[in-house]
């Protein structure tokens, strides 16, 4: 293939999807997103690409111990690849706007491919939960992104969400799901889907999406949905948290810190251990009463290997009302298993579902810890909107992300299959 193939990333949140597609030799045109925070993110990924590409990677390694600014990094790049990353929402009042940058990065380019999918709130069990949800404009941001497959016409599409997707309904008792299924073939692309878990595929995470891909104008009944194979390591989750430096509560730092240990097998299969100043291993603190529930969930699944049900704790301990509901609010991410349970953006109000294994540090997961669930490479790096770092910003982008190691499969065989 003479030129890579170039892709528009909607809705890019902080890149996890983007970053699979560039990993497997896709070329992106431009991200939008609507997250200020977010977009930071991206442009200084960018950077890192572009600086990558360019034997230059030195000065992203200097970015990263503090040794220069932020506006002095992408000062050193071209103002494409900066200009590339659209902070705006993709919604009616936007799409001209928008189109018109994309356009400007694009060129006389043909685009090729596009990829992401709406914020999943308004689709998720979680989010129907709550009644403001069904009138939400978030519901409908799918017929926005048909408007760009309209305008560029690409030849595919993926198209990313959670599982609650398959069941949300409209306030007239339609779904969503078949709605969407329904304006993308009028507007001539052939569709097919399919429930991806990320642990089938290198990801030490249960986590479950519906990964859509649309093609254009295709009319055989031949299958082209990417098929990709199926890679369960011999790893657990201690793979991902074993080098990394021990600290408490309230311990470590958004700026570097240096590894303790050599990194797993499984972090340098899935590329996410490297050479670059490891970043955002910063602990937050926790109540003394937290403290104390976090060794008692911690104990019991040593010593048992069972979750913490909020009403088992002692009478001492118990400090919300509500004990019948969301009883596993304390939950170990558990080292000696497999695949961890579910990232999610909660992660940014605050760590009781994902506390560390190890009894001795005593914590909710780090940013870096749970970007590696995430299977983010080490050196990405999370941005925040005043360039001070910013935890709570840092574990809601990697939340909300697509794991890396995932759309990484899917673009390989997305790009074979081409």
């Amino acid at each position: 293939m003479s030129s890579p193939l170039k892709f528009l990333d909607l809705f890019a949140g902080a890149g996890g999807l983007s970053e699979g597609f560039i990993r497997a030799g896709f070329k992106p045109i431009a991200h939008v997103e609507a997250d200020a925070s977010a977009c930071f993110t991206l442009k200084t990924r960018q950077a890192f690409h572009w600086l990558k590409n360019n034997n230059s990677i030195d000065v992203y390694a200097k970015y990263l111990k503090g040794q220069m600014t932020r506006q002095q990094l992408y000062d050193g790049i071209p103002q494409n690849e900066i200009d590339s990353v659209i902070n705006e929402f993709i919604g009616p009042d936007n799409l001209k706007s928008i189109f018109k940058k994309v356009d400007a990065q694009l060129g006389n380019s043909k685009l090729d491919l596009i990829i992401g999918g709406p914020p999943c709130q308004a689709y998720s069990l979680v989010g129907r939960s709550r009644s403001n949800m069904v009138n939400d404009p978030r519901n409908h941001l799918y017929v926005y992104y048909a408007e760009f497959l309209k305008k560029y016409k690409p030849k595919y599409f993926v198209f990313e969400n959670v599982l609650g997707l398959l069941t949300a309904k409209d306030p007239n008792d339609e779904l969503y799901f078949d709605k969407m299924k329904s304006l993308f073939v009028e507007i001539g692309y052939s569709i097919e889907y399919n429930v991806l878990s990320a642990n089938e595929h290198g990801v030490l995470q249960n986590r479950k999406r519906i990964i859509l891909v649309g093609k254009r104008g295709h009319r055989s009944k031949k299958s082209f949905y990417p098929k990709i194979e199926k890679w369960v390591p011999t790893a657990t989750v201690w793979d991902l948290l074993r080098d990394l430096p021990k600290i408490n509560a309230g311990g470590g730092k958004a700026s570097p810190l240096e590894h303790i240990a050599e990194p797993s097998q499984w972090l340098k299969q899935a590329q996410i251990s490297t050479n670059l100043p490891l970043t955002w291993h910063e602990a937050r603190p926790h109540s003394e009463q937290d403290l104390e529930i976090y060794k008692y969930a911690v104990t019991l699944w040593n010593n048992e290997k069972r979750r913490l049900h909020y009403d088992d704790l002692p009478e001492h301990l118990k400090s919300h009302k509500g004990r019948n509901s969301f009883v596993d609010r304390f939950k170990v991410v558990a080292g000696d298993l497999t695949a961890c349970h579910t990232v999610v953006a909660h992660i940014s109000k605050d760590g009781h579902h994902y506390i560390h294994p190890d009894i001795e540090q005593n914590r909710s997961l780090t940013p870096r810890e749970a970007a590696r669930i995430q299977s983010f490479p080490d050196d990405y790096y999370f941005e925040n909107v005043s360039g001070k770092p910013a935890r709570t910003s840092a574990f809601k982008q990697i939340g909300n992300a697509v794991p890396v190691l995932l759309a990484q499969k899917i673009a390989e065989k997305l790009l074979k299959d081409w």
